[in-house]
């Protein structure tokens, strides 16, 4: 069977078996636009029943293949854990509650790279204020620390030059 999408007009093929008389929500891959699918009436040719004769005898060992429905609701829920909705079941309002949450957790799922990177920095940023202004009660409180804070000061006033010379120059 061949169905047509409604909004871009894009066609899809798609096994008879797989829309039944209840009819069936399908989503169009191209444009994401989703309709309730119902069979199309088509002619059915009348063929007569081919008969093969065969060369073997009867008591040849054959194996017995099932005619299994792929598309049915209890196949696709036994094999690959899918669900079939009936679309008259479903209203708007819970696919809005349901996108809506989905967009909640994914929002509320925890920092990104940047985020962390952005944390990082202020963080550092922070300790080395809060050094800097308890210096003199570090170096008063312990003496020996003096040539060590000194000096760490004197590598960040460093780093700072180096970096304003390089956006200066460029």
């Amino acid at each position: 069977m061949i169905i047509q999408c409604k909004s871009c007009n894009k066609k899809f093929t798609v096994p008879d078996s797989a829309i039944t008389s209840k009819g069936r929500l399908v989503q169009c891959s191209s444009c994401g636009n989703q309709w309730t699918q119902y069979p199309i009436a088509q002619k059915k040719k009348i063929t007569p029943p081919i008969v093969k004769k065969s060369t073997k005898s009867s008591s040849s060992k054959r194996k017995k293949t099932k005619d299994i429905d792929v598309y049915s609701d209890e196949y696709l829920q036994k094999k690959h854990g899918i669900k079939i909705i009936d679309p008259s079941s479903i209203n708007k309002k819970t696919i809005q509650n349901k996108t809506k949450s989905k967009l909640t957790k994914k929002a509320s799922s925890g920092l990104g790279f940047y985020s962390y990177l952005v944390l990082f920095s202020v963080s550092i940023i922070f300790l080395f204020g809060t050094l800097n202004l308890t210096r003199d009660i570090l170096i008063y409180n312990y003496p020996f620390l003096e040539s060590y804070i000194t000096y760490f000061y004197e590598t960040l006033n460093n780093i700072s030059l180096i970096i304003s010379d390089m956006i200066s120059n460029y």
